[in-house]
């Protein structure tokens, strides 16, 4: 069974491999350390929110929210 942390963790690190950086690149431009690109690409459940989305940015990466009221909170965040 795929848990959604690993399903992050192998997305990130395809995306970076095709991007041809290696961690330390890719924590760079992020502005990050290491370590986190690392905990990342390993599955760590405690990735700080603002951490992944700084990775998810440089690797032009979308995270979507889906769910069957989406339409609905849409809906209402345009009243």
């Amino acid at each position: 069974m795929t848990t959604f942390e690993n399903q992050i963790a192998r997305m990130v690190r395809f995306h970076r491999k095709k991007a041809k950086l290696t961690q330390l690149e890719l924590a760079k431009l992020a502005d990050i350390g290491k370590t986190a690109v690392f905990d990342i690409e390993k599955g760590k459940k405690t990735v700080r929110l603002d951490t992944l989305f700084a990775v998810v940015d440089v690797l032009s990466l979308q995270i979507r929210f889906h769910g069957p009221l989406m339409h609905r909170f849409e809906e209402n965040e345009k009243s």
